[in-house]
């Protein structure tokens, strides 16, 4: 009932994490708002950054070393210990990449795309832009602006506002 009488207006979103499992849950979440028609702004932060470089957003790994939720075939917990091994993080992402694809569910590229068309906004972190030495010309086109963490609040105040941190 409180949704109906007060409606979320606007989300931002604070992706912090490169796992490919994290940047996904701020692409899901910004992608479900804006089919919503909720005003959305998504800012990328720290390891976050490599979702919208584009020399690393569509090669994206899994975390297979310390991942208690990873599984495999079967339902059979990931050892972790097989982490370590040389090519065992670049298989299972890229495992985990293919199913996606099966579900029909868009590549980073394709799914910034998407939000931006529904009029989305994604932000850079200035700080973690300066902190590893990165330059706007490294960044997928689509990113609007490169920004302090004081200036994307600003352009999340307003009523009925949700900050979501991924």
């Amino acid at each position: 009932m409180a949704n109906e009488e007060f409606p979320l207006k606007k989300v931002c979103i604070i992706c912090a994490k490169g796992a490919i499992e994290d940047v996904y849950v701020a692409l899901l979440l910004g992608n479900g708002a804006v089919m919503e028609g909720i005003e959305t702004k998504m800012f990328f932060t720290f390891y976050g950054l490599d979702a919208i470089t584009k020399k690393t957003m569509n090669s994206l790994h899994t975390s297979v070393v310390g991942n208690p939720a990873l599984r495999m075939p079967g339902g059979i917990p990931f050892p972790t210990l097989l982490g370590v091994l040389p090519g065992v993080e670049a298989a299972v992402s890229a495992a985990m990449r293919k199913q996606m694809s099966g579900l029909d569910i868009p590549p980073v590229k394709e799914f910034f795309e998407m939000i931006e068309a529904g009029g989305g906004e994604i932000f850079a972190c200035k700080l973690a832009m300066d902190m590893f030495k990165l330059k706007r010309d490294d960044l997928w086109d689509g990113v609007k602006d490169i920004l302090t963490v004081g200036q994307f609040y600003e352009k999340c105040g307003g009523l009925q506002t949700q900050i979501i941190v991924v």
